[in-house]
C-alpha cells in the first residue's frame, strides 16, 4: 500500500482531491457568509418610516424627500417580492363535509 502512494500519479489524485474538497468548503463558506450580510440590513420599511419622520420634522426638503422615497419604493416592492410565499406551497383547501 505505501508503495502505491509513492507514485507520482496517486500523489496527484490525491492532491487533486484535496483541492477540490478545500474549494467546496470554501463556496460553501462565502455563500453562508453573503447570505448572513444580506439579511442584516434594516428594512426598506423601516427606513421610509424614518425617513417620514425627518420629513415631517423638516429636517428633509420635499425635493431629498422624494427622491428617497422613490428609490426605498423599487427596494421595497424587491423586498416584497423576495419574501411572497410560492402559490405551489400552499396548501390546497380540504372539502370538510361528512361523508357518511
Amino acid at each position: 500500500m505505501l508503495h502505491v502512494l509513492k507514485l507520482r500519479d496517486a500523489q496527484v489524485v490525491i492532491w487533486l482531491a484535496l483541492l477540490a474538497s478545500l474549494v467546496i468548503v470554501g463556496i460553501y463558506v462565502v455563500r453562508k457568509v453573503r447570505d448572513g450580510f444580506a439579511d442584516r440590513g434594516p428594512e426598506s420599511s423601516e427606513m421610509l418610516t424614518s425617513f417620514r419622520e425627518l420629513h415631517s420634522q423638516g429636517q428633509l426638503s420635499d425635493m431629498e424627500y422624494r427622491n428617497i422615497k422613490t428609490k426605498l419604493a423599487g427596494r421595497l416592492q424587491h423586498e416584497t417580492q423576495d419574501r411572497a410565499p410560492d402559490p405551489a406551497d400552499e396548501e390546497k383547501p380540504t372539502d370538510c363535509t361528512d361523508q357518511e
